[in-house]
């Protein structure tokens, strides 16, 4: 049996398809300003962009791109069959970048004092994936 099989019957895991583009110029060093700007529809590189920003302690900007590379996943996921609930898996590399903006829009939002999408934003990253919930922290 697989270890995420659902014996309920819920909706099968998703798996956003990949687009290895922005991964390749983020792992070559292209600032995620750069990436984003060529693949605006790609959630990992708001991502990054909402870590740099929020390491740097601009939690609101953080904020503003970590909501953008969340709502930009929606769509994708969306377009991957997504009916709005089921498991996003971490393990699946393409569905990273995603799980990435949902973990820092979750971070931003608790540390601008918006306590309810805090837990919103954390409740959707562990029933996605208990994995990326694990490794994001």
């Amino acid at each position: 049996m697989a270890i995420h099989e659902n014996l309920l019957g819920g909706p099968p895991p998703t798996h956003l398809p990949d687009d290895p583009g922005p991964r390749e110029l983020l792992a070559g060093g292209t600032s995620a300003t750069d990436v984003a700007a060529k693949y605006p529809t790609s959630s990992l590189a708001w991502a990054r962009l909402a870590d740099e920003a929020f390491e740097r302690g601009s939690v609101v900007e953080s904020y503003a791109y970590a909501r953008t590379g969340y709502h930009r996943g929606l769509d994708s996921l969306r377009r991957s069959g997504w009916k709005g609930h089921g498991p996003v898996p971490w393990e699946h590399e393409p569905n990273r970048g995603f799980l990435r903006a949902l973990h820092a829009l979750a971070r931003a939002a608790q540390a601008i004092g918006e306590k309810e999408e805090y837990e919103r934003c954390s409740q959707f990253l562990k029933d996605s994936s208990p994995s990326a919930a694990e490794v994001l922290g």
